[in-house]
């Protein structure tokens, strides 16, 4: 799936999000957090192809949107509008977007500790048998898992479409509207939209495509272009991949070597520096993770309260 279309929906065109702080005095520091996210939102639609710090930067970015908005449903004028107006339905809402969101977050989590695992697994191969020909299939091993993530992050981003379509535009303030409810409900939405965009980066973030181009008649020519590549990663200069995909372009370009036993130390060497580099970018995006998990969990806790009471 192209990174355009899978982004497609949440970014759109950005309009600053304008709530009444009059209304609540946490209004103005919700408003200044979603405002953050989403030129945040916007920088990745430039940020071709998306990196690792870049999520990472959404990902810090969220708790605190949270943090605001906890500060907010925890509020007694909330509870009362809200079950004044028999809005019960407007947290129902909610709680099958925090359900969705959850299972996506932890979707995501999973496919990271197992992108990490693969990593290091292959780390420690080429460090015990570096350019041993018995390496290729550990190799192939680790294509044919990225291969199998790919396909099941395509359905990961289906279902974080399906939780945005159910949950709708964020409405305009309507007169004939309780004001605060309508702020409630603007906040609550906005909120999915934006984790939305972010869990759905980090998906996208490790679906890059693992090249199907088959290394043929590898040569004296291959062998330079291997340590090309090298310098280009040393001086920074000429990158085109993202973390992973640098790291799928290396293992692709090291199975060739080793079939016909030529540029392979090169090669082995490229392919662990990239893998390191892939290892040390996850721990951030793990951490990330770990802690929306819990941010997830606390705002559905909270609005199950509001229905109990």
């Amino acid at each position: 799936m192209a990174r355009s279309s899978a982004l497609t929906g949440s970014q759109g065109h950005f309009r600053s999000i304008s709530l009444p702080s009059r209304l609540h005095p946490h209004c103005g520091k919700i408003e200044a957090e979603l405002n953050k996210l989403k030129t945040w939102e916007i920088s990745t639609g430039s940020a071709s192809p998306l990196n690792a710090e870049t999520i990472r930067t959404g990902l810090v970015g969220l708790p605190e949107l949270y943090n605001r908005v906890e500060e907010l449903i925890r509020s007694p004028v909330t509870r009362q509008v809200i079950l004044q107006h028999q809005h019960g339905v407007l947290v129902e809402e909610a709680l099958e977007g925090s359900i969705g969101l959850l299972d996506s977050c932890s979707m995501a989590r999973d496919f990271l500790s197992l992108m990490k695992e693969s990593v290091q697994d292959l780390q420690s191969v080429l460090r015990r048998k570096g350019a041993d020909s018995s390496t290729a299939s550990n190799l192939s091993s680790y294509l044919c898992c990225r291969k199998k993530v790919k396909k099941n992050i395509t359905r990961g981003l289906r279902s974080l479409k399906q939780i945005e379509m159910k949950t709708g535009p964020s409405p305009l303030l309507d007169r004939d509207q309780d004001h605060y409810l309508s702020m409630m409900i603007r906040v609550l939405r906005e909120v999915i939209g934006i984790t939305i965009s972010v869990i759905r980066c980090v998906l996208v973030f490790l679906q890059v495509p693992v090249s199907k181009s088959k290394a043929k008649g590898w040569s004296l020519i291959s062998k330079l272009m291997i340590t090309r590549q090298v310098a280009a990663s040393e001086s920074g200069h000429g990158k085109i991949f993202n973390e992973v995909g640098s790291v799928d372009e290396a293992i692709q370009s090291l199975h060739g070597c080793l079939r016909s036993n030529n540029g392979a130390k090169i090669g082995v060497e490229m392919a662990r520096r990239r893998l390191q580099a892939l290892n040390d970018r996850t721990e951030g995006l793990e951490a990330g993770l770990d802690c929306l998990f819990r941010r997830l969990i606390q705002h559905r806790v909270s609005l199950l309260n509001i229905l109990a009471h």
